[in-house]
């Protein structure tokens, strides 16, 4: 007699495991925002526009841009310096603490910030498809929810 062959999932989803299923997720977000800066003839990394992104909402250290962007503080440094080299940042002494380093978009920055920014959305928009504006709203509740159950200490 030969073992039952397994039952389908309950739901009509493929039943991936969630850790799998947000890993897909992310990396085809990232892979899609390259793709759509290319297209936009922009030169840039997802982790570059992330950067660009979180600058825009203000001045930030090189220790919150790694975190954003999920690199370690010496790949954030590197990445910083490509940015510089472009002339899309800056790096500016914290005038109370000469070893603290605040960096800002330049005018070039802020210009690029505009273009990509609607690359983002359009990549948003791609992500959802045709999901009615309910499930869009619905479906990020329920991510946030599950990202603060896993952030939050027992």
């Amino acid at each position: 007699m030969s073992p039952a062959a397994p039952s389908p999932p309950a739901s009509p989803c493929t039943g991936s495991s969630l850790g799998l299923l947000f890993r897909q997720l992310r990396d085809g977000m990232w892979a899609q925002m390259e793709r759509e800066l290319v297209r936009s003839g922009h030169e840039l990394t997802f982790s570059q526009f992330v950067t660009i992104k979180t600058l825009a909402r203000g001045i930030a250290s090189v220790t919150d841009l790694a975190r954003a962007a999920e690199l370690n503080p010496g790949a954030m440094t590197r990445l910083l310096d490509r940015l510089a080299a472009k002339g899309l940042v800056e790096r500016v002494a914290d005038p109370e603490d000469r070893r603290a380093l605040h960096i800002h978009l330049t005018d070039a920055g802020v210009s690029i910030w505009r273009e990509i920014e609607q690359c983002g959305q359009r990549v948003h928009d791609r992500a959802f498809g045709d999901m009615p504006q309910a499930d869009r709203d619905r479906l990020l509740c329920l991510l946030e929810r599950v990202r603060e159950n896993l952030s939050s200490e027992e």
